[in-house]
């Protein structure tokens, strides 16, 4: 771990007094859209397959979680922290939620996983047990990620809460994403042509779902299916 000890020195160097003046001006908000920005990038590279340019996208989103971090330790947040801190708070969270892997025996047992799906019941168990003041299953789900990924985050918790009913007889029927690729590229096509804006028109039905989530949920004891998806 030396060169990433290293690379941790060289970015609080750039902040440090005498150090990159453009470094030192940054703050948590200023960086969000470079944090975006390289996660698209590393998507990118991922999609693309290509082992240079994931290696060196992996490299700028860390940079990003160092860049934070350093800010941090000079109390932005309030009370200092520092990215060895991050990185411990993130080890306990990992093994506290792989019960299966780093638990006891009886724990093992109970949390046995065969599957991936099995892994994600369990998670979503100890997420409530983490973070209690979370009254809705929609507590903590990301409002600025894009409208389709946020949409469709949302349906998924929903479906398996018995909220939303499932999609196992879709709307439009289809069988591949390519068929699903062109349909929404039509479905942005006509809404461009109307003078639409179909990412606004996609969070503004969001919030309207999310609403009656919240309804449903604060109504207690629903059937699956409470909410349909065409409603």
């Amino acid at each position: 771990m030396e060169k990433l000890a290293s690379l941790i020195r060289t970015a609080h160097q750039l902040r440090a007094p005498g150090g990159c003046p453009w470094d030192a001006e940054q703050t948590h908000e200023s960086l969000v859209q470079y944090l975006l920005e390289e996660t698209y990038e590393l998507i990118d590279a991922i999609e693309s397959g290509s082992r240079k340019e994931v290696l060196e996208e992996l490299g700028d989103v860390l940079y990003q979680v160092i860049f934070h971090s350093d800010i941090a330790s000079a109390g932005s947040l309030g009370e200092p922290f520092s990215l060895e801190e991050v990185a411990e708070k993130m080890e306990q969270k990992m093994i506290s939620r792989h019960p299966h892997v780093f638990g006891s025996v009886e724990q093992r047992d109970k949390f046995s996983a065969e599957s991936g799906e099995d892994v994600v019941k369990n998670w979503e168990s100890h997420k409530k047990l983490e973070k209690p003041e979370r009254t809705s299953i929609l507590d903590g789900v990301p409002q600025s990620m894009p409208a389709l990924a946020l949409t469709s985050k949302v349906m998924a918790k929903a479906e398996k809460a018995g909220i939303l009913e499932g999609g196992e007889i879709p709307t439009i029927p289809m069988e591949t994403e390519e068929e699903l690729g062109k349909l929404l590229l039509a479905v942005v096509a006509s809404a461009r042509s109307a003078g639409l804006d179909p990412e606004r028109a996609l969070r503004e039905a969001n919030r309207e779902l999310q609403a009656e989530i919240r309804a449903a949920e604060l109504e207690g004891d629903f059937d699956a299916g409470v909410i349909g998806v065409s409603d």
